[in-house]
């Protein structure tokens, strides 16, 4: 997976040793309450952890990926604070078995402590022009409807609002999609 890097941020494959902030993440209730289903499913252990970091990185394919959004190291070069999670990856389809939809998915989920500082959409955008410039022609957003700040954050990033659906994960979600600025051959070799 390709590291990328913002003005404040860079982005980078998870590890094992990201096991605690993982667990952390997805343990907490303000964090799943959008995400997961009805109840939410909060992460219990660090092995849960350690299973969902083996699988993010079997989602690697060069342009898809899950990314660890981690602070800059600090002026005493003192690596920066993990932060969130950023996601680009084939969304599911609604229907029994949630099969691929043939749409890639841009999403995020963000520690608490994060909220409010930008950086949801600083590393979005950064991996919204990843995809884009890996050539992927058409990138979806999906927020719970009432995930007002995850809207915002698709807004901010050039994502524009195509109202409610029922397309993916067997929920009816709010759809927000941006078309590669360059054409559908952006990224392609000549």
């Amino acid at each position: 997976m390709r590291a990328l890097e913002t003005d404040r941020l860079t982005l980078r494959p998870f590890t094992a040793d990201d096991a605690d902030f993982v667990l952390d993440l997805y343990s907490r209730m303000d964090v799943q309450r959008y995400i997961s289903g009805h109840p939410p499913k909060l992460m219990k252990d660090r092995t849960e952890a350690v299973a969902l970091i083996e699988a993010w990185a079997r989602r690697d394919d060069g342009t898809c990926g899950i990314w660890a959004v981690q602070e800059k190291a600090a002026e005493d070069n003192v690596a920066g604070q993990l932060t969130g999670t950023l996601l680009l990856k084939p969304i599911p389809a609604s229907g029994p078995e949630l099969q691929e939809s043939g749409d890639i998915e841009i999403g995020w989920h963000f520690h608490p402590d994060f909220w409010g500082r930008g950086y949801a959409p600083e590393a979005a955008a950064a991996v919204l022009q990843h995809g884009f410039d890996a050539g992927l022609p058409r990138i979806v957003a999906v927020t719970n409807p009432a995930n007002t700040a995850s809207m915002r954050v698709c807004g901010k990033i050039g994502l524009q609002a195509q109202g409610t659906t029922d397309r993916y994960y067997n929920k009816t979600c709010q759809l927000f999609t941006a078309d590669n600025p360059a054409g559908n051959n952006a990224g392609a070799e000549s």
